[in-house]
């Protein structure tokens, strides 16, 4: 019976060990961040409520991000850092003024956008920055030569980027980032493939960030899509490799008119939905 009992915990432990290996290692920096993603982000939608009702290891991750000192970090730790301090910078800025109750008629009621220069003005600091959200994805993230990266970036928006459960890690970035462009295939509010209409509609978001994305996807003007612009060839190089078999035939057809969808700034809020 002895020899029974511990063959058995023998095979337990064969089978259990390979898994706990597999566990992903988080930056030390982030460990917070990516404990708090897992525990209020949802199919990248946000307890917000309950974020800020229980947000002291939240505010302290964000203060921690002032003081860290990025020289002499390679590029894709520099990209995981910044990706990730962009976000939390979304999140503090909705959980400082949620529930959200703007009255511009630009914008959804909850949106982000009703927040008073939550992009272009309220600064924030990390790695001995002072910085507001624009300038992280315009002067720095843009920069570090990764296009991927703006499809990370969560807006605290349904049409951004669907925000993880899980902190971006260098060592797994690459793995990260080619998920994130295959979600944004997957999903309408950024790329709709409507053949009924003759139409590919696509998120402003490619537009507001052109020249990172040409510079990234365009290529040389040869081939079926010369005639395109350099934009056009950019999203349908990034997107052709997650489009399946229909919507790549009719692309390939090259009868399609490209057009920019309003982008969707409602709240990626969870509470109530």
């Amino acid at each position: 019976m002895k020899y029974l009992a511990c063959l058995v915990l023998m095979v337990g432990a064969m089978a259990v060990g390979p898994q706990a290996q597999e566990a992903p290692v988080v930056d030390p920096v982030h460990r917070a961040l990516d404990a708090v993603l897992d525990t209020y982000v949802r199919d990248g939608l946000v307890y917000y409520r309950a974020l800020r009702q229980e947000r002291g290891r939240f505010d302290r991750y964000v203060s921690s991000l002032a003081g860290v000192d990025v020289d002499g970090w390679d590029a894709r730790r520099k990209l995981a850092f910044w990706i990730n301090a962009y976000n939390a910078f979304v999140l503090r800025t909705v959980i400082d003024h949620y529930p959200i109750r703007g009255r511009s008629p630009q914008y959804p009621v909850g949106s982000i956008r009703q927040v008073p220069g939550a992009f272009e003005k309220n600064v924030f600091r990390a790695a001995g920055r002072a910085v507001t959200l624009d300038q992280i994805e315009k002067d720095i993230i843009v920069p570090l030569g990764d296009a991927r990266a703006l499809l990370a970036l969560g807006r605290g928006a349904v049409g951004g980027a669907r925000l993880r459960s899980e902190a971006y890690d260098a060592d797994r970035l690459e793995e990260q980032l080619a998920t994130a462009v295959r979600e944004t295939v997957d999903r309408r509010e950024i790329v709709f493939v409507d053949a009924a209409s003759g139409v590919l509609s696509v998120s402003p978001l490619f537009s507001w960030r052109e020249q990172a994305f040409v510079q990234a996807f365009a290529g040389r003007a040869d081939g079926a899509f010369a005639s395109r612009s350099p934009l056009e060839r950019a999203v349908l190089r990034l997107i052709a490799p997650n489009l399946v078999r229909s919507e790549k035939a009719f692309l390939e057809a090259n009868t399609f008119k490209m057009a920019f969808h309003e982008f969707d700034w409602t709240l990626n809020d969870l509470t109530g939905r």
